[in-house]
């Protein structure tokens, strides 16, 4: 009965779904894990890099960079930063399109965008794709970690529906089961940054499907206050410094090859 329906985003069936769209969000369950979570005094986001070959030239993103390696985690304006889970090539585009509102809405009021209304801002054109013919749904969720004057510290998720939520903490892509059920039971109101890192960092090792821990398959970036001029400043955590802060937290893990040579 499901094929009458699902070619076509337009159409309801008669049990009114709209099956592009549960079709869009079952590609991004198959996407790599994205973490986050809101603390008292900042917003932290990791996510897990697939990694598709041995032989894949990883060396444009070991430095990382002011925006981000270009994967998963994106610098979206000064304020706010995104995690995507999906289709790389409809996040890039996405990615983009927030990019240019944040600035448009700069140059027009002379201030950062609010967090909500940048997720708006990509939600309406998400929803659009689900009401036109002609269109298909944008492949990928997105986490968005930003801080404004007028709410402090943010964390909201939006799916290929459109719909955007606020959150403390959740997750999005692959065994977000388990990764919500950690979450629930580690997460506190009063959470600092520091206790977040931990608990991001502890959550993303048991939920990854990697058997190894590391920095070329673990993105993370931080956003909080500059504790000089009181403004938004996101780190973009480069692949050395995730290193050290897996180190630091005792989940680096080896890599069953480094073991073998060692023996």
């Amino acid at each position: 009965m499901a094929r009458r329906y699902d070619s076509r985003t337009t159409i309801f069936s008669p049990e009114g779904r709209l099956y592009q769209i549960e079709y869009a969000m079952e590609a991004i369950s198959h996407a790599g894990t994205v973490i986050g979570v809101l603390a008292t005094d900042g917003v932290v986001l990791a996510a897990e890099k697939k990694v598709t070959g041995k032989l894949l030239d990883l060396s444009s993103s070991k430095e990382g960079g002011y925006g981000g390696s270009g994967e998963k985690i994106f610098l979206l304006n000064a304020n706010v930063i995104g995690g995507v889970a999906g289709l790389t090539a409809d996040a890039n585009s996405l990615v983009n399109y927030a990019r240019t509102a944040a600035q448009r809405h700069l140059l027009s009021y002379n201030e950062d965008i609010p967090v909500e209304l940048l997720a708006q801002r990509l939600c309406d054109l998400k929803q659009g794709y689900t009401q036109f013919g002609g269109l298909r749904p944008f492949g990928v969720s997105l986490l968005y970690a930003g801080y404004d004057p007028h709410y402090q510290f943010q964390l909201y998720h939006s799916d290929p529906s459109g719909n955007y939520s606020g959150w403390k903490a959740t997750c999005i892509g692959a065994n977000i089961g388990t990764a919500q059920s950690l979450l629930k039971q580690e997460y506190k109101d009063d959470i600092t940054v520091k206790e977040a890192i931990s608990l991001v960092l502890k959550t993303m090792s048991k939920t990854m499907d990697s058997p190894t821990l590391g920095s070329e398959k673990l993105e993370f970036a931080v956003l909080m206050l500059d504790p000089k001029t009181k403004q938004p400043r996101a780190k973009i955590y480069k692949p050395a410094e995730i290193d050290a802060l897996l180190l630091a937290e005792g989940l680096m893990k080896k890599d069953e090859d480094t073991e073998m040579k060692g023996v």
